[in-house]
């Protein structure tokens, strides 16, 4: 590290800006440097882990409680300066492997079980909440980047969409921490819902499992509110919640590509900004290809699915490790106006779809 930061430093950079604007020098920082901060962070994921022995608390995601415990960690004991290059590492080199193992978990043999008329729902339900969300955004005042993240979170994947997206639309480490935030928290509220809503409903197996899979934010979160109806509803929305992360690839490349020239406050483009290309988005759609034609031992993807979501933890626990809990507190209450209107958004929309096509 050419520089280091002191620990008393009351702004640090987002990772996202660190990626963009880094000196060359700092990108060649030898390997030494990152290891307390990669302890760090794994550490906290390996927490997040065992605290889900606890009953009651397996409900929450490990990312979720990675996070969680490092804003906790970062706010009350405060992120020493020697683990930052650790933590910067994680939060992009670690996020990107995680993204690209999460193809493994995906094949085109599920993509069609789910049907031309399912693949119609989830896609026109994401493209609408993404419009919406961005739309309502606007008019609540909510800073651009904060509502493509809160999009992205409740159309796709939750946290793990969050991060994604973030790759390309640069927002400080605060925003990322919202998103997630609330993601967390409408998932968690569609999870003990739907069920309950859906013996009012009355709706077949495969149509609650299109309704949950297109439309509630995190795979746990849509596993444990599916099943609730039935191992045929659980299959089905799982697939078709697997199928919905796919689209992770394009919306990342598609926001990645919008962002190319937004106009300042002033009115004037960035005509010369250069395309950001999130290229391990290419690796996930590659590996989703080779899960497609080599058959992987059963036992040996139940593990690959077990790292990807402790790498996944291990980013999200340096998410937190940069995130002051003020700025959290400055941003107020739209984002998490927000972020209910785009999960009641969601659910309404799809749910009206999946009675209009099955």
């Amino acid at each position: 590290m050419s520089t280091i930061i002191p620990e008393t430093e009351p702004h640090v950079p987002s990772a996202g800006a660190r990626s963009l604007h880094r000196p060359q020098a700092d990108r060649k920082a030898p390997w030494g440097a990152v290891v307390p901060g990669v302890l760090l962070t794994s550490a906290i994921a390996g927490a997040s882990f065992a605290l889900r022995e606890i009953p009651g608390v397996s409900l929450l995601s490990p990312m979720i409680l990675a996070i969680l415990i490092g804003i906790a960690f970062h706010n009350l004991v405060g992120t020493p300066a020697r683990a930052r290059p650790g933590v910067t590492f994680s939060l992009r080199k670690i996020l990107r492997l995680a993204i690209i193992l999460l193809g493994l978990q995906l094949t085109a043999e599920q993509v069609a079980q789910v049907g031309a008329t399912g693949i119609a729902v989830i896609l026109i339900t994401l493209v609408s909440t993404i419009a919406f969300t961005k739309w309502l955004g606007g008019m609540l005042g909510v800073d651009r980047k904060l509502a493509e993240l809160i999009a992205a979170g409740t159309s796709i994947c939750g946290a793990s969409a969050v991060i994604a997206t973030n790759t390309v639309t640069d927002a400080p480490d605060e925003d990322v921490a919202y998103a997630v935030a609330c993601v967390t928290v409408f998932g968690s509220v569609a999870m003990f819902c739907y069920p309950l809503v859906e013996g009012g409903l009355h709706l077949p197996p495969h149509a609650y499992g299109l309704w949950a899979g297109s439309s509630i934010h995190e795979i746990a979160q849509v596993v444990a509110a599916a099943y609730q109806d039935g191992k045929q509803a659980g299959d089905f929305a799982t697939i078709a919640k697997l199928s919905r992360v796919m689209m992770l690839a394009p919306v990342v490349i598609s926001l990645g590509l919008m962002s190319r020239s937004h106009p300042h406050k002033s009115g004037h483009r960035h005509q010369a900004r250069p395309v950001p290309m999130p290229w391990f988005v290419l690796g996930f759609i590659a590996l989703v290809g080779i899960n497609s034609v080599v058959a992987i031992p059963t036992d040996i993807k139940a593990g690959i699915v077990a790292a990807t979501t402790f790498l996944l933890s291990v980013a999200l626990a340096a998410m937190g490790l940069e995130t002051d809990i003020r700025k959290l507190r400055a941003k107020g209450l739209r984002p998490l106006i927000l972020g209910l209107a785009a999960f009641l958004f969601i659910a309404g929309f799809s749910l009206m779809l999946v009675r209009m096509t099955t």
